[in-house]
């Protein structure tokens, strides 16, 4: 699974470049990449879990961009003296229907450790997000293949802030 993911990464790479080529006498392929990330934050009952996730996203136009991330997330469940360790990557497009809207599906594949044990866990975000600036977004995104067993989250629901260069 780590090796098919892998490929999908690569490819997207490839599929990013020869679009920058066919439009090569508008912009150069770097004038239309933004960089930037973001971070998350979830609570409740049972567990505190914080994240970081950058990303380089290449926008086609005004409204519609795509590209791929890496997260690392630490987790600390209130009855257990063991933290959860997290590393993924990801492929997220983002759509700005209009301005103040960002709607947002990712795709990202996490691999976990915990002690001794260590698990792969795919999650599919769709999310929507209230453009703050230029530059940053706001908003809650939902985890399409939560599995309350699995998923290194409380809720499916997460809050989410994007900031982009």
């Amino acid at each position: 699974m780590k090796k098919s993911f892998l490929i999908i990464l690569i490819s997207s790479l490839f599929v990013l470049t020869s679009f920058s080529q066919e439009n090569s006498n508008k912009s150069s392929f770097w004038d239309n990449v933004q960089y930037g990330g973001g971070f998350n934050v979830g609570f409740s009952n049972t567990a505190t879990v914080i994240g970081i996730s950058p990303n380089a996203i290449y926008n086609f136009n005004n409204k519609f961009g795509a590209g791929i991330g890496v997260s690392y997330m630490y987790a600390k469940y209130k009855n257990s003296s063991t933290a959860l360790k997290a590393y993924g990557g990801s492929l997220l497009a983002l759509y700005k229907p209009f301005d103040g809207m960002q709607l947002s599906t990712e795709f990202e594949e996490t691999f976990v450790k915990r002690g001794n044990q260590s698990a792969q866990i795919p999650a599919l975000y769709l999310g929507a997000g209230y453009n703050v600036g230029r530059n940053i977004s706001a908003g809650i995104r939902y985890d399409v293949l939560y599995d309350e067993n699995k998923s290194l989250y409380a809720s499916p629901l997460t809050p989410f802030v994007r900031i982009s260069f």
